[in-house]
């Protein structure tokens, strides 16, 4: 089959592409910015690339099947050709995994507003450490294994993020309902993605529609100690087992400490130990990952070599499973990641875009770097944060750090004024907490001031954003590493 993806340098779209392209079809695609380093990926997997979208190209390619990216939207002269012609079959970007990479095999779907990147990716790597030759498909890049994508087995477990988000502008579903979980993974539940949900409850209804889907002999993995998981519906029809730290919880997180040295925490199922982690991975979320990795990786082990539905009850999982030794697992690219560490500053890049997470990691970095003054940029970039649904709590989040700097608001002009998150209401609520605080109109003068500033001690630099923070994160690191 010849397959056309439109909107194919995104990193989901990319990985989908190149994992059609393993199981023998022909493949090409186009985009507006066709540059490395997905370029060079798709390129040497043998991809065809057009930049643009102009229509004679994809029709001289002659597709049997066209892939429409979630980007893409109405206007796209690729796009209004399907709507208009109605020639060439066209899906969106989930309907496709779930048809054609996944099938029939045993899914293991990571739902949740944060976490989902590293728990996906911890769990392909304790299915293939336990010889299960999983297929995986990970929205970032994975640093314990090979690549972000892997077709795996015919009859494997194939793992893949939930993302709660629409699936394409011809779908508004959510696209973890079209990967029909076997093993279902609940890591958290807030509000998020503002530009399609009005509310919590609005979210939360997508969250019970794929609990729906979850078969009677499946299993659901949920944080028990998240009160907005805990309040979704009943799911009487499936296996539900709790996570977490609280004693109520039958998949325990036990005597979780963290410090320079890294963390250290014991997992125990129903108070009996099963593993103690040592590693470098930071935080009490990152300790939550991967009881849910390990966890959904012994189940779907279970499920795998069972001839008849594994009897839970009374059982320990764990018996007769396979688990790897974490202990020098790194987890993802752009997650804490270490770009500069010297006795006096150390830089770090992580993707957190949302205040929860914004407030988790800085709480882990006060711990582990404990004595150094935190200065963390921020650039409100998501289509949720750049409004001000969450204005009080980025400020409060940030205002665990020592000093704040706020960057430009992406694409502000798109953004209603009384709807736009507003940087300079944010300065005022961090300083009235006793820390200091500047907003910039461009992240040139974010860069300019952290060029300048005067570090009078051991210091610590974060920028969080789920973007490129205009260059500013690479530049400020290479510029420190020539001094």
């Amino acid at each position: 089959m010849r397959v056309f993806f439109i909107g194919v340098c995104g990193t989901a779209m990319g990985n989908a592409a190149i994992l059609l392209k393993k199981m023998g079809h022909q493949v090409a695609g186009s985009d507006a910015g066709v540059y490395p380093p997905m370029s060079d990926v798709l390129t040497s997997a043998g991809i065809e690339l057009f930049e643009g979208f102009a229509e004679q190209e994809m029709l001289t390619w002659h597709p049997d099947r066209v892939v429409v990216g979630n980007a893409v939207s109405r206007g796209n002269p690729q796009v209004e050709y399907l709507l208009r012609s109605r020639e060439i079959d066209f899906v969106s970007l989930p309907q496709l995994i779930g048809e054609d990479l996944i099938g029939n095999r045993p899914t293991v779907v990571v739902a949740g507003t944060h976490g989902k990147t590293t728990t996906t990716s911890l769990t392909s790597f304790a299915l293939s450490h336990a010889g299960q030759k999983p297929g995986y498909l990970i929205g970032g890049v994975p640093l314990d294994l090979p690549s972000g994508n892997d077709l795996g087995g015919s009859k494997s477990p194939f793992v893949i993020e939930g993302d709660e988000y629409d699936s394409a502008f011809f779908d508004k579903r959510s696209k973890f309902i079209h990967y029909r979980p076997k093993v279902l993974v609940l890591n958290n539940l807030e509000f998020d993605h503002g530009d399609i949900f009005r509310d919590l409850q609005d979210i939360s209804r997508s969250f019970s529609h794929l609990l729906r889907i979850v078969p009677s002999d499946g299993f659901v993995l949920r944080n028990g100690d998240d009160p907005n998981l805990m309040a979704l519906p009943a799911a009487p029809w499936t296996k539900i087992i709790s996570v977490g730290v609280g004693e109520e919880n039958e998949f325990c997180i036990t005597d979780f400490m963290e410090d320079a040295k890294g963390s250290r925490f014991g997992l125990s199922w129903k108070g009996d130990p099963v593993m103690q982690i040592d590693w470098n991975m930071p935080g009490l979320f990152n300790a939550r990952n991967l009881a849910m990795a390990s966890l959904a990786s012994v189940l779907s082990q279970q499920i795998c070599k069972a001839s008849k539905p594994f009897d839970f009850e009374g059982n320990n999982p764990f018996f007769g499973t396979s688990l790897p030794d974490f202990s020098e697992c790194a987890g993802v690219k752009r997650r804490q990641e270490i770009l500069h560490e010297s006795e006096q500053l150390v830089i770090l890049s992580d993707f957190a875009h949302h205040p929860t997470a914004i407030a988790g990691a800085l709480e882990s970095l006060r711990a582990r770097w404990s004595g150094r003054e935190i200065i963390a940029c921020f650039e409100p970039r998501s289509n949720t944060a750049v409004t001000n649904v969450f204005e009080d709590r980025f400020a409060d989040a940030l205002a665990l750090a020592d000093v704040g700097l706020l960057g430009a608001v992406h694409r502000a002009e798109k953004i209603p004024k009384d709807k736009r998150i507003n940087t300079r209401n944010m300065i005022q609520r961090i300083k009235d907490q006793g820390k200091s605080s500047h907003a910039f109109s461009t992240n040139q003068e974010l860069e300019d001031f952290l060029k300048s500033y005067p570090f009078l001690g051991p210091a610590l630099v974060v920028f969080f954003s789920n973007g490129s923070f205009d260059g500013v994160i690479g530049r400020f690191a290479e510029s420190v590493n020539e001094m």
